[in-house]
């Protein structure tokens, strides 16, 4: 689906992505599309879903990184 540019806009739009909603639950769609397909590129309606997740993980990693750091240091 491609939307029609408005005269007074200065960005132009991108095309939408490919999207197909997902009959199944979470875990199985995530499972279904990927991972990281589903949380960065949204091909399934449970993309902000697997962005918190990725950031919890990315969060947790980099704490103990940190803490690992700080235990050397």
């Amino acid at each position: 689906m491609v939307i029609p540019p408005r005269k007074t806009e200065r960005i132009k739009r991108r095309p939408l992505p490919e999207f197909h909603e997902s009959e199944l639950g979470l875990m199985s769609a995530i499972r279904e599309d990927g991972f990281l397909n589903v949380a960065l590129d949204d091909t399934n309606q449970y993309g902000p879903h697997a962005m918190i997740i990725l950031l919890g993980l990315i969060s947790s990693f980099t704490g103990l990184a940190l803490l690992i750091a700080m235990k050397l240091l």
